[in-house]
Order: C-alpha cells, then structure tokens, then sequence
C-alpha cells in the first residue's frame, strides 16, 4: 500500500507541475536559509576537546586591578602574566601543564629559492602536544630542559614542512627562524581544532600557528605576544626583564588533572600561591581563581555569540514563513482533489488511508525541497566562505550530521505543512461529491 500511495503521490505531483514547483521552492529556499545559518552555529560551537572535557582546566587568576574587576564574564582575566605562568610550571600536581602564547618569526631555508615569510609561532611548553593530542607525523617534540633553557629547536605543522622541504622527513634538519638557526625535532600532522579552545582569546576561527619553539626561548629573542597583551600597572621597571617581572597579562594556562584528588590538590596549590603573593603586596582582589573545562571555557568566551543565536532563530522563523506558505499551497492543490477524494471515500477508502496518502504526498514534496535544500545551503555556505574572505573556511561546510539535520528539517517541515491540508481533505464528505457526479 506505501508503494501505491507513492506512485499516486508522483502522479500528482506531475500532474500540477507549476504548483508542485512552488510547494518544492518554498520548502528549499525556507530549508536553504536555515540550513546555512544552523551549520555555521553547529561547528562555532563545537568542542574539539570533548573526549578530554572531564580532564582539561583553562587556569585563570586574579590579580587585576583591586579597584576595578577585570572586564569578563567571571571578571577575571583571560591570561596569567609571565612570572605567574612560571611560577604555576613549578607545581608537580598536574599530569600535563603549560604555558604558552602566540608569537611570530621570519622563516628562512639556506641554499633555498624560496623566499622568506613570516610565520605564525606558539612559544610552549612541550606538554602542548601531549595535552593537546596533537598527532606527529616525523619526530617529537623537545626535551623538557628546553622550556627552561634557550634551546633553538623547532616542530613544524604539516603545512610548513610541505613548503619547506616538499613533504619529507626533515627532523634533524635545519632552518632559520628571525636569522638564527633552529633544528627541526618533529613534525605534526593536519591538526586545525576549530574554534581553537586553546587560544580563543587570539581569533577562536584562526587557523593553528605553523612553528611550535620552546618556552625557554623568551629571554634569548626578547618574544612578545602577536595577541592580546593587557595591564593595569605601570611598572618601574625598564626593557625586556621588566615587561616578562610586570603585571601584563598575555600568557595562556592550561592543566590536566585526571582524578579528583589532583583537582582538590591543585585548588590548594592555586590557593596558597595566591595568599603567599598576598604577603607579597600582590593579588590584592578577594581570593578567587578559575579552573574552567574546555566546555566551560567555550561559554565564557563566547565563542558562539548572542546575535549568531538570534540569526539562528531568525532562520528557523523564515522557514516557519516558508512552511505557512507550502500550507496554502498544499491546501489548495488538496481542495482542488476534493471530487478524486470523495469518490474514493464512497468506494470505501477510510479517513486515515485518506489523509495517509495525502500525507505520503507532502512527504516526497518535502524530501525533493530538502535534498534542493541542501544544495541551496551548499551554495550558502560558499557565499559565506567568499565573503569571509578566508576566516571561517573551516567552518562552511556541511557535515554528515548537518546533511541529515537538513533533510530531516526538510521532512518535518513538509509533515507540518501537509497535516492540515491532508486532514481537511480526509474530512471530505463523499455525499456531496456523488450529488454531483
């Protein structure tokens, strides 16, 4: 019986091509718009760092301005200063701990035609991959000493190295970084998490920095953030040594801690070290700390902002508008069937195999809008990509689950938009349409 209600359904839709036309349109444009709008939601407010979600902590402290709170939504700041981040690199609490930030350095091959260029760089601690999962193809990463010591080694994105050495293995091989040579330890793999929980106060859509150097390295290169660099005191201090002993803020913290027991330690670690620079004239806020999950961190940031929501329900209200309209359409293409209908009601058909059939009917008219829909998201989606000019590549584009979002919204949108037409035209009384026979 489905198999009949099907082939009657395509025979009505041939049969009012220019109707059956408008009814598909006005599902794939309503589908269409909400499609884009919902996909570019989707994948803003993924978390790459889910499988690690329960262990992961983004460390923030608070040691601003005693007269003002800093200006977040917990009112603490982003980013550590540089001898809080060393300070905190000293604790053997956590399985994994670093501190970093992003910087940038002029890339140069000896006995090479390739011109320089600039490279975006994250200075780091070497538990950066480990935390991070980050998958190596060639190598590893630097030894420990290195985050303490200025040791001029370097790991490459998969990118830099196909640029640099044609794909190969070059571990062990040699560039120059600001015309100092840096030796290259390791290799990563395609890694581009998007938004990029780990820095999203510098560009959450930006893509992953092309070199990895150890921490260590400040001092030797005099390295300054390329992102966000805050204070709220003006420092005696004069040069280099007095920027990394200020109160500027520009240092990303980051901690794992697998059990609970490292939890409550690390809590007491950050407590103490807090009263301790208490005594010291600093930190003069009431004592407070954070240990955010990468979760947590997304919704703190605000890496999905508020008018990328409100978009979100204006697309679903367009589609809403789309739906009504396919109401009309469908009804009036049903009521035009009333006589077929009556007739088949008076041979005997039931109200349920009446409205079944007029129902499986709006169903293919909704499959046809979505799958157009779909399309017309596609192309959204590269409208978007273009317009954006290279900042959201990663994100316009549609995933197997955003494909079937799409076309069981295309459904749904057709069942609500078919129920009534179906339901009227299922109430026909057949004594009228036989009068008239």
């Amino acid at each position: 019986m489905f198999g009949y209600y099907i082939s009657l359904a395509l025979r009505s839709i041939r049969g009012t091509p220019i109707l059956s036309a408008l009814m598909i349109a006005a599902i794939a444009v309503g589908v269409g718009a909400a499609m884009t709008t919902l996909t570019l939601n989707h994948m803003m407010s993924q978390n790459p760092l889910d499988r690690k979600d329960s262990v992961l902590y983004a460390v923030q402290l608070d040691g601003w301005d005693p007269n003002e709170a800093y200006d977040s939504n917990n009112q603490m700041p982003w980013q550590l200063t540089y001898k809080d981040a060393q300070a905190l690199l000293r604790s053997d609490i956590p399985t994994h701990q670093i501190a970093m930030h992003r910087t940038g350095f002029t890339v140069e091959k000896d006995n090479s035609d390739l011109r320089p260029f600039t490279a975006d760089t994250r200075a780091t601690t070497r538990d950066f991959f480990t935390l991070f999962d980050v998958p190596f193809i060639y190598g590893g990463t630097w030894n420990a000493d290195a985050d303490k010591s200025p040791v001029q080694q370097v790991v490459l994105s998969k990118e830099t190295n196909d640029k640099l050495f044609d794909g190969e293995n070059s571990v062990g091989k040699s560039i120059s970084l600001n015309g100092e040579p840096f030796t290259v330890v390791g290799v990563i793999d395609h890694w581009n998490p998007v938004p990029k929980v780990y820095d999203l106060n510098n560009g959450p859509f930006n893509d992953s920095e092309e070199l990895y150097i150890p921490f260590g390295l400040h001092r030797r290169f005099e390295m300054y953030s390329w992102g966000n660099t805050n204070g709220w005191k003006n420092d005696d201090s004069e040069g280099y040594e007095g920027f990394l002993q200020s109160e500027n803020i520009w240092i990303q913290y980051w901690v794992q801690l697998d059990t609970a027991e490292q939890v409550e330690q690390y809590r007491d670690f950050l407590t103490g070290y807090i009263r301790q620079q208490k005594e010291q004239g600093r930190f003069e806020r009431p004592l407070k700390f954070g240990l955010s999950h990468p979760s947590e961190w997304l919704v703190l940031n605000e890496a999905l902002r508020d008018d990328n929501r409100v978009l979100g329900w204006l697309s679903l209200a367009f589609l809403l508008v789309c739906v009504v309209n396919a109401v009309a359409l469908l009804l009036a293409k049903f009521l035009r069937k009333a006589p077929e209908a009556g007739v088949r009601r008076a041979l005997g058909a039931s109200r349920n195999a009446v409205f079944t059939q007029h129902l499986i009917e709006s169903a293919c008219i909704g499959i046809t809008g979505g799958l157009f829909g779909i399309l017309l998201a596609i192309l959204g989606l590269q409208s978007v990509k273009h317009l954006a000019m290279g900042y959201i590549d990663q994100l316009a584009y549609m995933d197997w689950q955003m494909v079937l979002a799409a076309i069981g919204l295309a459904i749904l949108a057709s069942l609500l938009a078919g129920a009534y037409p179906a339901w009227r035209i299922s109430r026909t009384n057949p004594s009228i349409y036989l009068k008239t026979q």
